[in-house]
């Protein structure tokens, strides 16, 4: 049996429940030819996962749903091998880099390298791939300045959409090369609204 978090969680902008300007704004953006990298900051549970997955899908169409869960191996320059594990269609992939520990920098070059240079499997309106790094605020500082260099090396095939809690450790190298979407947590009213709804949908 499904959660309800998972089957009823919206799949469009136009099905979010709140924070209905920043979904419209972001849909705009994405019709635009001047997608950038984004900062998506907010609150745990907040919708901040929601929104980049509806973003993913405006950008690439249903197939941006069909997942997989990967496990990646990188090589560290002492031979140490670190396994991470991934989520990915064939247009975006999303890992936590953090998990790697202080190895985090050798994940982030790896696989920005990687990802910049390998094309989508199926023709779509985009010609770049999304790379999703989740907790980026999490990262050492060596990590977030290589992720500064090769932001900007590989954005001609390569976007990417960080996401934190809080962009407090976020260096401000990065912060400047992004643009911010802090997503608030809902309020109250907010939440009763989308539970009414919910129950409604299940009579």
């Amino acid at each position: 049996m499904s959660l309800w978090v998972d089957k009823y969680r919206p799949r469009s902008f136009s099905s979010l429940d709140y924070h209905k300007e920043q979904a419209s704004r972001l849909k705009k953006l994405v019709q635009s030819n001047d997608f950038p990298h984004l900062l998506v900051y907010g609150p745990s549970g907040a919708g901040k996962k929601t929104r980049i997955m509806c973003l993913l899908r405006e950008l690439y169409g249903s197939g941006a749903e069909k997942l997989r869960i990967d496990h990646m191996t990188f090589t560290t320059p002492s031979k140490k091998k670190v396994e991470i594990s991934s989520i990915s269609s064939n247009y975006h992939i999303e890992l936590n880099p953090s998990d790697a520990g202080i190895h985090d920098r050798v994940v982030i070059q790896e696989l920005l390298k990687e990802t910049a240079q390998s094309q989508s499997l199926e023709s779509v309106q985009k010609d770049f791939k999304v790379v999703v790094l989740t907790e980026v605020d999490q990262l050492t500082k060596g990590a977030q300045h290589a992720l500064r260099r090769t932001m900007e090396k590989y954005m001609a095939t390569c976007r990417l959409i960080l996401c934190c809690n809080s962009t407090s450790k976020v260096i401000p190298a990065i912060k400047s090369r992004c643009l911010g979407l802090r997503v608030a947590a809902p309020t109250n009213d907010q939440l009763c609204a989308v539970l009414q709804q919910t129950c409604k949908r299940r009579d």
